[in-house]
């Protein structure tokens, strides 16, 4: 398997890595639309430990995050990737956010936001006309622990994501166990906290993705192996836990480890809401659950291996016919095709890519 996309242009993607562990920084690939194959076109390493990226609404700027004690973002300039040298150029110097080892961000209403896991806290950053990110203007800090003695002794900002209807930002806290719900104030460039829903101690909510018919969200734990399903309420900005399913073979709820040391990382539900797929760390290994018509009750169908070793991140391509793992220990980034009666995704490629942390496309 080789990541040679054959000449058949289907647009682009963006792989993160760990510079610290030997990654490249951020590699910009072409995606062949018959197979979906990546082809490395070019690499830049402008900025250090580029984690997780983000694009522009409009496609036009390439944000990342520098997962730093210091916690930084830059903005680059992507490049046509069917011609020559793709590396993206970087725009303008990284910018602070005020929070250390910044993990995941999103643009929202002309702001960029993170997620910072070292210090536990939310940053926004407004954004220049050419698309630089300027100084923040707003940090909130959550507060509190979980009963984990090394991983929960204080928050730990994992995600920060804008529900569907956009009024609402929430984001998951590894070191609480809650998921904290807020509105954007774009006048103050500041987060409002409005709520924030508590988990089952201990579980250890990592990543959160929403059904595509927007009434409920599904909170991925990191410390157990399972997936909690709530009910969304978006007028009101309430999120409601319903029930938990296991995301691995007998990794019920348990102790952390019930599963053999599996560290699940993403969630991904199907743009028909009939399926959702879980990244598992570890285990590695990619699970397919079934939804059921409430959307309520996720049931596992199977587990296949990720292709690699410890797959941090798990995305769709804009078809919604494969799935793309970033394995971060084995440095690839794998891709499946996926079958539309079952929902198992069946492994098609792989391309080289040291200490890779996420793909976007765009």
């Amino acid at each position: 398997m080789s990541g040679d996309s054959g000449g058949h242009d289907g647009g682009r993607a963006f792989i993160g890595s760990f510079t610290s562990s030997g990654g490249l920084g951020i590699i910009a690939a072409a995606v062949d639309a018959r197979t979906g194959a990546l082809t490395a076109r070019g690499v830049t390493d402008a900025v250090a430990d580029p984690s997780y990226l983000a694009l522009s609404p409009d496609g036009t700027v390439l944000y990342a995050v520098s997962e730093t004690d210091e916690g930084a973002v830059a903005a680059f300039r992507p490049q046509d990737t069917a011609a020559g040298s793709a590396a993206p150029s970087p725009l303008g110097d990284p910018v602070l956010v005020c929070g250390s080892g910044p993990t995941h961000l999103t643009f929202a209403a002309g702001r960029l936001l993170t997620a910072n896991y070292g210090s536990g806290s939310l940053s926004v950053l407004p954004v220049a006309a050419d698309g630089r990110p300027r100084a923040v203007t707003g940090v909130l800090q959550n507060q509190g622990t979980g009963p984990h003695p090394d991983r929960q002794r204080g928050p730990h900002a994992h995600q920060v994501v804008a529900a569907p209807g956009g009024r609402w930002i929430l984001s998951p806290d590894l070191g609480t166990d809650t998921v904290r719900i807020c509105s954007l104030d774009t006048m103050a460039g500041e987060l409002i906290p409005h709520g924030s829903t508590a988990l089952r101690p201990g579980t250890g909510p990592r990543h959160l993705a929403f059904h595509p018919a927007g009434g409920h969200v599904y909170v991925l734990g990191e410390l157990e192996p399972v997936l909690t399903v709530c009910r969304w309420d978006e007028a009101y900005g309430v999120l409601e836990p319903v029930g938990e399913s296991a995301v691995l073979p007998g990794g019920e709820a348990g102790a952390e480890g019930a599963a053999g040391g599996s560290y699940p990382s993403e969630v991904v539900v199907a743009p028909d809401g009939r399926f959702l797929w879980v990244a598992n760390r570890g285990h590695d290994s990619i699970a397919v659950l079934a939804l059921d018509p409430t959307y309520e009750k996720p049931e596992l169908v199977t587990t296949v291996p990720c292709g690699g070793h410890w797959p941090r991140d798990l995305v769709l391509d804009p078809t919604g016919r494969r799935l793309y793992a970033a394995n971060e220990r084995s440095g690839n980034v794998t891709w499946f095709d996926i079958d539309p009666v079952t929902g198992v995704p069946v492994l098609a490629g792989a391309l080289a890519a040291p200490a890779a942390s996420c793909v976007i496309f765009g």
